[in-house]
């Protein structure tokens, strides 16, 4: 036979009062969040600021130094109405310090005039290397690379536009 059983009512508060006391004892174990950072404000006008800095050209460097600023300078169009037009990202480019004539961009239109899938513009850069960017709905996003220079000097495969304004 099965015992029920029984607490009297002052157990059962001796109980939950153990419990809660229990309870409370162990919320005091739990680290306690870490304060913020707030903005520090400087005292002095002339000191630096904590922005970074946005990459500049380096023309006697190498490509991969000059991949950020390549880098940045597409994703400033990207994030504009005109990422899909491969004029704007060869100007830009033209702006930040890259030379025109190291330059080669794809047709922004299939052969039909819808937009292009994927528009990709370079900057040959010395004798070895290049400075390749691709955007698009089939990216979603700028992707950049410094690659090898193909032959002659080319940096993209296949029929490039030619950049005459």
């Amino acid at each position: 036979m099965l015992r029920r059983s029984v607490l009297s009512p002052a157990r059962a508060a001796g109980v939950l009062a153990a419990t809660a006391a229990a309870a409370l004892l162990l919320s005091g174990c739990t680290p306690t969040p870490a304060p913020s950072p707030s903005p520090s404000v400087s005292a002095s006008p002339g000191a630096e600021s904590t922005t970074p800095a946005a990459p500049v050209l380096v023309p006697d460097g190498t490509a991969e130094e000059n991949l950020p600023v390549f880098t940045a300078t597409a994703e400033g169009i990207w994030a504009t109405d005109q990422r899909a037009l491969g004029r704007a990202y060869i100007d830009a480019l033209i702006t930040a310090g890259f030379d025109r004539e190291a330059m080669q961009v794809t047709q922004d239109q299939t052969t039909v005039g819808n937009p292009a899938e994927s528009l990709q513009f370079s900057v040959r850069w010395g004798d070895d290397e290049c400075l390749v960017g691709q955007v698009g709905p089939s990216t979603g996003q700028v992707v950049t690379a410094v690659l090898p220079q193909l032959a002659e000097g080319r940096c993209l495969i296949g029929a490039t536009r030619p950049i005459d304004w």
